[in-house]
């Protein structure tokens, strides 16, 4: 079923309108009085409606029905992702946002090549939520994940101390891997950049306390480690639905 995300404000009790991108969506579908649509509020709330009403600019909505969405995980997993080349974290957002993450957070680490200006960075934010929101209806989910500011690696490590479960992931952990990890209702974890976290940032995670973990005895690129890391995580947290759901968005070979 289509499916269209509105804002909280939009989210009326007995009618909606599709405007604005929105209504241009629904006329290259052609919808028409009578169909059935999905509408969500982005936050995990739904309604199905029916068209009753389509003219120019906009599309009118009948609610028949509200729910909170069946689609979203137990837990909230937020993805820290050191600022990669390329495009690769349009890759991120669009694979972890189909895979269930409720936040990706992009930071800064001394060994990021890539580094946005101020001038390009909130054109970059509004491409990433864009992205973002596409996956999601894309994916059926009821929540838009947040896709926060580019931060420091400081800020990163300090908004994680105050997650129930944190941890991140690096090549040169020996001891500890996923299997290891028990779940909370809460998790965060850091990925380093193409070139890895240096020594030094692994004492900051450490001194506060944030175990790091081995993804196994291979060496994954950035882009694809978010892929591996969510899946595992659902399975732990017995999120079964919410794996057998988007395994097929994987871009990496997984195993459990």
């Amino acid at each position: 079923m289509t499916r269209f995300f509105v804002t909280p404000e939009e989210f009326q009790p007995d009618f909606i309108a599709l405007t604005g991108e929105n209504a241009k969506h629904a006329k290259v579908l052609r919808l028409k009085n009578g169909e059935e649509v999905l509408v969500c509020d982005g936050q995990g709330r739904e309604c199905l409606c029916t068209v009753s009403d389509v003219s120019d600019g906009q599309i009118g909505l009948v609610v028949k029905h509200r729910q909170n969405s069946e689609t979203e995980a137990s837990v909230r997993v937020s993805v820290y992702m050191a600022f990669p080349k390329a495009d690769k974290l349009e890759h991120v957002i669009q694979k972890a946002t189909e895979l269930g993450a409720y936040e990706i957070v992009a930071f800064l680490s001394a060994r990021c090549v890539s580094r946005p200006d101020d001038k390009s960075l909130k054109k970059k934010l509004e491409r990433w939520q864009k992205i973002a929101r596409s996956a999601a209806e894309q994916s059926g989910r009821g929540l838009i994940p947040r896709v926060e500011d580019v931060i420091s690696i400081d800020e990163a490590i300090e908004r994680m101390t105050h997650v129930p479960m944190s941890f991140v992931c690096y090549e040169k952990e020996e001891n500890r891997t996923l299997a290891d990890l028990s779940v909370a209702e809460e998790i965060s974890f850091l990925i380093g950049s193409e070139g890895g976290l240096a020594d030094e940032e692994c004492t900051q995670w450490q001194r506060l306390g944030i175990p790091s973990v081995s993804l196994g005895e291979r060496i994954l690129r950035t882009e694809n480690a978010a892929a591996y890391v969510l899946p595992v995580l659902f399975y732990k947290s017995k999120n079964f639905k919410e794996l057998i759901l988007n395994f097929y968005s994987l871009s990496v070979t997984i195993k459990i």
